[in-house]
Formats: C-alpha cells, sequence, structure tokens
C-alpha cells in the first residue's frame, strides 16, 4: 500500500514536470497578437551583436551628408552636424538607421579577426570636409567642440549598452586601411579615450618601451606589421610594400597624428607595445 502511494506521487509530480514545460507564469508570456511567447527559458549560448564603434567623417557639408547616407547605397547609424542644434536645450544628433538594424558604413573591413563588421558594428558619421590639397600641402578640417562634445554624449551610451570594448573603438581607416582615412589625423582619440571612449597608450608606458633609442630609429617592417596584427589590425601576407605603408600609416593617424607617412619607426613600435600591454592581444 505504502509503496503504491510512492509510485503514485512519483507519476503525480512527472506529469506535473511535464505540465510545468508547456504553461509557464503569466509574467513570462509576451503577446504577440496572432501568437505568444514564453520568454523564461533563456539559452546561454548568446551574445550581442554589436561589438564594434565606428568612427567616419562624411567628407560633405550637412545636406549633402543627409542625402547620401539616405539614398539605398551608403547609410549609418547616426549623422552628427558641426553644430548642433539645440531641441530643448540639449544637442541633436540624427539617427538615420535603428540600431537594431544593419547600416551600410564600413565596406570591406577586418578588425580583431572579424571580417565585413556591417553585420557587429554602429557607424557613426560625423560631418567635416575631411582634407584638401594646397599647392604641395594637405588641410585637415578641424572638428568642432560642440559635435565633439555631442559625439562624446552619444557614444558613452552606446559603449555603455553594447560594453564595446575600448579597443573595439575604431576609425574607418583603422579597418580599411588600404581604402580610407577618415577619421583623420585631427579626430581627438586622446579626448574620448578621456571620457571612456576607445583606446589610448600611457605615454610613460610609449617612454619605457622606448627605452631610450631615438624615435626616429628605424625598426624591421616585419616585426611591426607583427605586432599590429597582434592587436586587432588585418594583415595580408600578399602585400606589396606601398600595403604594408598604407596600414602602418592608419596605425599612426590614429595613436601618432602628427607624423603618418609610414615609416616603421622606433616610436610606432613604442606605441604598439604600450597598447598591447594595456589592453591585450586579439583573441
Amino acid at each position: 500500500m505504502k509503496g503504491g502511494t510512492a509510485a503514485g506521487w512519483l507519476c503525480l509530480a512527472a506529469i506535473g514536470l511535464l505540465s510545468g514545460c508547456q504553461s509557464s507564469p503569466e509574467s513570462t508570456v509576451v503577446d504577440h497578437g496572432s501568437y505568444r511567447l514564453e520568454t523564461l527559458h533563456q539559452a546561454p549560448g548568446a551574445d550581442q551583436r554589436i561589438r564594434f564603434l565606428v568612427m567616419h567623417y562624411t567628407a560633405e557639408d550637412f545636406h549633402s551628408s543627409l542625402k547620401t547616407l539616405t539614398d539605398e547605397h551608403v547609410s549609418a547609424h547616426y549623422l552628427l552636424p558641426a553644430y548642433p542644434s539645440l531641441e530643448k536645450g540639449k544637442p541633436l544628433a540624427y539617427q538615420l538607421v535603428p540600431e537594431d538594424m544593419r547600416a551600410w558604413h564600413a565596406g570591406a573591413s577586418n578588425w580583431r579577426g572579424r571580417t565585413n563588421l556591417n553585420d557587429t558594428s554602429i557607424g557613426i558619421e560625423i560631418v567635416n570636409q575631411g582634407f584638401s590639397h594646397r599647392l604641395l600641402t594637405t588641410h585637415w578640417q578641424p572638428y568642432t567642440p560642440e559635435q565633439i562634445e555631442l559625439l562624446i554624449r552619444l557614444s558613452r551610451d552606446i559603449v555603455k549598452r553594447y560594453d564595446i570594448q575600448p579597443t573595439d573603438v575604431v576609425g574607418h581607416s583603422d579597418i580599411a586601411p588600404q581604402r580610407k582615412q577618415d577619421p583623420g589625423p585631427l579626430f581627438p582619440w586622446p579626448q574620448l579615450a578621456q571620457a571612456g571612449i576607445g583606446a589610448w597608450p600611457d605615454k610613460t608606458e610609449v617612454e619605457r618601451y622606448l627605452a631610450g633609442r631615438d624615435k626616429h630609429a628605424p625598426v624591421p617592417m616585419e616585426r611591426l606589421l607583427e605586432k599590429l596584427a597582434r592587436y586587432g589590425y588585418g594583415v595580408d601576407p600578399a602585400w606589396d610594400a606601398r600595403q604594408q605603408r598604407n596600414l602602418l600609416a592608419a596605425f599612426q593617424m590614429h595613436f601618432r597624428p602628427n607624423d603618418y607617412r609610414g615609416e616603421p619607426d622606433a616610436e610606432s613600435e613604442a606605441i604598439i607595445d604600450a597598447l598591447l600591454s594595456k589592453y591585450g592581444a586579439a583573441r
């Protein structure tokens, strides 16, 4: 009699467990009109789609930029004017693509082992004419304090929202060095890093790795490229000397904008060594 009762209780418990798989607390069920979704059982095998934040300049004025970025060929998630207007006392940015949708801003790209960064990034276009040639010099347009302040406010929210790592806040030239130069040498990466957005090497660590060498002393390009690849830059072994210099110039434009000729020198090596020490190699 007692054994039969125990078996009965086990059967009832099993039925209850099975029933539990078919019904859930009402608080975990979401109504979608013609059907409902149960959201209690969440799989751990998932991560954020958004991994990177990519900075661009538009190379056009605001109205031309807005027209370009809202046609069918190219797009970005956000557009920042040179002089943002105020909406209820706060600077106004333009969202052109929702963050949960893919925008066409990165093109053929490579960073930290990932390609086609359109799939995994948010793109911010900043109104800036880029560069122009004057006689034998290249003139770069400065960014305005107003748009950089707005950029910091917007980027800080994005970085926090998706837990984007400092090394994954990049310029278009970092991820496509053979094609792009934006956001250019006047982009204030140190100011953004101080605000918690993006990577920047510690000056004392750069000096330590420089170890008293002349900062212009040549170093082997192959050694420098190997370190850049470890940090996250996409390096193709088939590149010729010009393409190798293009990649090094992109790195220098980001982290040593006073000299971005693509010359492999001791200061560039000290900077990448300091970055690897601070942030680690790409995985």
